[in-house]
């Protein structure tokens, strides 16, 4: 294969109102991945010059399944990292922790130390 999965289609709209295709998954060692510029969450436009536009998921795997050894693709890149599958890993976990969840504690943690450090100067 070409060493990445898809998401998306008319029948199985990966973003509401969306029937394009993404790549949902690019597998380790596989082409797509040694190869090194298709990256998780771009939108395939086309695969050998054939639009992928208002086809059904099972018709785009098909296309990639007949596209051959020399595979040229059409992509967009994603203007922002997005949540869901795309982004995963191989072990099936997500990409992290949010930066809120390293800010936030961090944050009320700071202000506790002032509000401390401040009351304690009012008693000298």
């Amino acid at each position: 294969g070409l060493g990445f999965n898809i998401v998306g289609g008319t029948d199985q709209q990966y973003i509401s109102n969306d029937s394009s295709i993404y790549v949902s998954r690019i597998k380790k060692d596989g082409a797509a991945y040694l190869d090194g510029r298709l990256q998780e969450g771009d939108k395939i436009l086309a695969v050998n010059g054939r639009d992928l536009k208002d086809l059904r998921h099972k018709d785009a795997v098909e296309l990639f399944r007949n596209a051959g050894y020399d595979v040229s693709l059409k992509i967009q890149r994603r203007l922002q990292p997005q949540n869901g599958p795309v982004g995963h890993r191989d072990d099936g976990e997500s990409g992290g922790l949010p930066l809120a969840a390293f800010l936030v504690p961090g944050l009320a943690l700071a202000a506790a130390a002032v509000w401390i450090l401040l009351r304690y100067r009012q008693r000298m």
